[in-house]
């Protein structure tokens, strides 16, 4: 059975009615031409076109049809990020978003969509122009109401819907007509039809003019609606009106259908502009329930809006279209309303994600379906919660603004991109913050440097997180015990264990007597981190298992994911790999349950590694496919990098030492491009059994060959199975035959006897510090994470190395 088209396309509640030689040729032009975009002013039927044109293209684009919808957006730099939140690419630390999206495109038979450009035209076009000339096989089709102008873009005009010449229903324009005026009830008969042309002459064919006056059949008749609307145009074409005459149609055929509603009604729709995404009724009436309409009035009146064609409902959400938002915006502030709904809109959005908060991430004893509701209502939220934030930077509601970033699990890592909160945090921190108490911005800087660490700024990350735990209340303890976590984090990737213990106990203490569990099971995490580095394994695994435990007592997936994957790496540690893949199996569908697509990747990476260890290789290969896949999809290098030691792994445990030795030089130069260490002592290791195997020269034409090869290449070498032919020696790299400095194979000995870094220090005269940056730089060098790896390299590898100087 084939596999089914990929695409995140709407399902069309109406019948799409007319335009069939426009979508044979636009379907047409995409044989050939790159870039296309349907012009046309408001409510021409831009975005229902372009979603039919794009449906018949699915099975030419196997890659994807994906939609982007840009009119929520109100800021040039968002377009790169929710191109990459479609996609499904998350930020890389240290490079322009943008570029992560054209590798991630780059060899993708995929069209994009993006919708409604117009108001963030230019760097529309700066995007695709940049994806073009990068990605030879992508295509785009963007709707707007003016040209990208950029030089691959074929520019097609959306023409109005064709018009009758006389009485017939055999032409789009009646068609529309008659279909939506079926949909909401009425069915005009024959003597009906004289007038259903002259509405339709009278809106110039603009299917959403069409759309809103056969809403009103259901009231009145086809003529009365027409002699309406001719009394309109009557009015808007007198005082020099300078629109183009299709504008003014829409507007006509807006207003009126406006000026015919109930007062409340047109309350509520202009005051249903704030939002920025779809929302459900529980939102409108927080937002929306203020003098003259009460709570429970809103839902009628929503009704009768849905009934009107203003408003569009798709099961319990409702969205308005763009047209008729911007109408009602510009009503909003006629009507005087716009700052109090704008803050109105913060401040609900404000307190339902503290409540989301607490309940996914603070309260114990939630069950896990309601923590995972939570988390869902807060991602539902992000086109609404960043037009907040927007509000909130212009207005100088900095608290309120850093509340709502506080609060926001969908704006974090686990479920946003990075870029995104640390720039919303330090957009708001930049201003006017002297109103804030030293708690509030002890807790923004913690949120920033959990960001931060993230996308490995982990210097600054420190410096933040020491300047949290300095500010913040005594009665802040969630906040306090998260930041003691972080710390953990930052100082062990620094090489810093003993002062990441320090902060492990104490997160830990003030989380039991808080009845904190989230951090307990974190702080109970970190001490078996620490007692990992440091070679104790029995320890590590203690409080391994007590993290779990207390994870399970949580719920929360990503915790128990996390406290899971601890207990592989303390059984990967012992050579245990049984009990390894089985932790790192265990949290596999908890991370596919709470959508972390990079925890999920790093996850399946180990799980193949370790299967290819066991000679468990359909596994294996399984599993490295799926994690390279994703790493592929949300443009992490590093992730691929990943995969392709793993794949080396493999390819070696099956026998096919060629291909261990090419993946393992792909993974060299992928890390090297971006800014890592390459070097291990498993590549040295596999590079001298190569050398053994296969002789030098072809060990090191293998070697430079899968310098120069493709990431992709290298990994279809291993899954697929291909075998290298000789070939011609290529002059090869040259391999150090010691990744270690002096020093550093003196501290490895030394760690063998079971040193502390203090004592290390006394015995070599140096200070704790530079033994515990040695330390690190051995651990990076050698591919290990813990004291007791290298311990037990050193022994087999060293005989007493000379005395190095400090």
């Amino acid at each position: 059975m084939p596999d089914s088209p990929r695409h995140n396309l709407p399902a069309d509640p109406n019948r799409f009615v007319g335009r069939e030689r426009d979508l044979h040729d636009l379907r047409g032009l995409f044989a050939e031409t790159r870039v296309v975009t349907l012009c046309g002013v408001g409510g021409i039927g831009k975005t229902r076109l372009a979603l039919q044109v794009a449906a018949g293209l699915t099975a030419a684009h196997p890659d994807g049809v994906w939609l982007v919808e840009l009119a929520g957006l109100r800021r040039p730099e968002l377009v790169d990020q929710e191109i990459a939140r479609v996609l499904g690419v998350r930020e890389e630390a240290g490079r322009p978003l943008l570029d992560t999206v054209t590798d991630r495109l780059r060899d993708q038979r995929c069209l994009l969509l993006l919708d409604n450009c117009e108001h963030l035209v230019d760097r529309c076009a700066e995007v695709v122009e940049a994806l073009v000339a990068a990605c030879p096989p992508v295509r785009v089709l963007a709707t707007s109401r003016e040209p990208l102008r950029i030089a691959s873009e074929l520019i097609w005009r959306v023409p109005p819907l064709d018009l009758p010449d006389d009485v017939t229903a055999d032409v789009e324009s009646v068609q529309l007509f008659l279909d939506r005026a079926a949909a909401a009830g009425t069915r005009p008969g024959p003597e009906s039809l004289p007038d259903v042309v002259r509405l339709c002459r009278a809106l110039d064919g603009l299917p959403l003019a069409l759309e809103l006056a056969a809403a009103r059949t259901r009231l009145l008749s086809p003529g009365q609606i027409a002699d309406r609307i001719d009394d309109r145009f009557s009015l808007l074409t007198t005082g020099g009106r300078t629109a183009p005459a299709r504008q003014r149609t829409l507007l006509a055929a807006v207003e009126w259908s406006y000026d015919l509603l109930a007062d409340k009604e047109q309350v509520l729709l202009r005051r249903l502009s704030v939002f920025a995404g779809d929302f459900d009724l529980d939102l409108a009436e927080r937002v929306c329930a203020r003098p003259p309409i009460a709570a429970g009035e809103i839902v009628d009146l929503l009704g009768g809006l849905v009934d009107k064609s203003l408003v569009l409902c798709d099961e319990s959400r409702y969205r308005l279209l763009e047209t008729i938002r911007c109408f009602a915006v510009e009503r909003l502030r006629q009507a005087g309303e716009q700052e109090q709904l704008r803050q109105r809109h913060l401040d609900v959005l404000c307190e339902l994600q503290e409540r989301y908060f607490q309940t996914e991430m603070v309260e114990p004893r939630v069950p896990w379906p309601c923590r995972l509701q939570a988390l869902t209502a807060t991602r539902t939220l992000l086109p609404d919660q960043r037009a907040a934030l927007d509000w909130a930077a212009a207005s100088g509601e900095v608290g309120l603004g850093l509340r709502l970033c506080r609060a926001s699990t969908g704006l974090y890592p686990i479920g946003g991109n990075l870029a995104e909160i640390v720039g919303w945090l330090e957009r708001l921190l930049a201003l006017d913050v002297s109103g804030l108490t030293e708690d509030e911005i002890a807790y923004t800087k913690a949120c920033l440097a959990y960001g931060l660490e993230t996308r490995d700024e982990l210097g600054r990350a420190l410096e933040l997180a020491r300047e949290a735990l300095a500010g913040l209340a005594p009665g802040s303890l969630f906040p306090r015990g998260v930041v003691h976590s972080l710390m953990v984090v930052l100082l062990l990737r620094m090489g810093r264990a003993d002062e990441a213990l320090c902060h492990a106990e104490q997160g830990l203490a003030i989380a039991e007597r808080s009845g904190d569990i989230w951090n307990q099971a974190s702080g109970l995490a970190g001490l078996s981190a620490v007692a990992l580095t440091r070679g104790r394994l029995r320890e590590a695994q203690r409080h391994g298992e007590e993290a779990l435990a207390r994870a399970r007592e949580h719920g929360h997936r990503w915790i128990m994911a996390r406290t899971a994957g601890q207990l592989g790496a303390v059984a990967e540690a012992r050579g245990d790999l049984v009990t390894a893949k089985a932790q790192y199996e265990m949290a596999e569908p908890w991370l596919r349950e709470v959508g972390g697509d990079l925890d999920l990747a790093r996850c399946l990476a180990r799980i193949g590694r370790v299967a290819a260890m066991l000679h468990e290789f359909t596994a294996a290969r399984e599993r490295l496919a799926a994690s390279l896949a994703l790493g592929r999809e949300t443009g992490q290098r590093q992730g691929v990098a990943r995969c392709l030691v793993g794949l080396s792994v493999l390819a070696e445990y099956e026998g096919d030492l060629e291909g261990a030795v090419l993946a393992a030089a792909a993974a060299a130069a992928l890390r090297e491009s971006i800014g890592q260490h390459s070097a291990t002592i498993r590549i040295e290791e596999l590079l001298g059994r190569a050398r053994t195997k296969l002789g030098d020269g072809r060990a090191a034409a293998l070697w430079s060959r899968g310098r120069a090869m493709s990431p992709d290449d290298a990994a279809r070498h291993v899954l697929e199975g291909e075998r290298v032919p000789p070939r011609a020696p290529v002059p090869a790299e040259p391999v150090r035959p010691s990744l270690l400095t002096a020093r550093e194979h003196e501290i490895a000995g030394l760690l063998t006897r079971g040193l502390s870094n203090r004592a290390i220090a006394a015995e070599l005269v140096i200070s704790p510090a530079t033994v515990a940056r040695h330390i690190a730089n051995i651990m990076e060098k050698l591919g290990y994470t813990s004291r007791a790896q290298i311990a037990v390299w050193a022994a087999e590898h060293q005989q007493a190395p000379p005395r190095a100087s400090a």
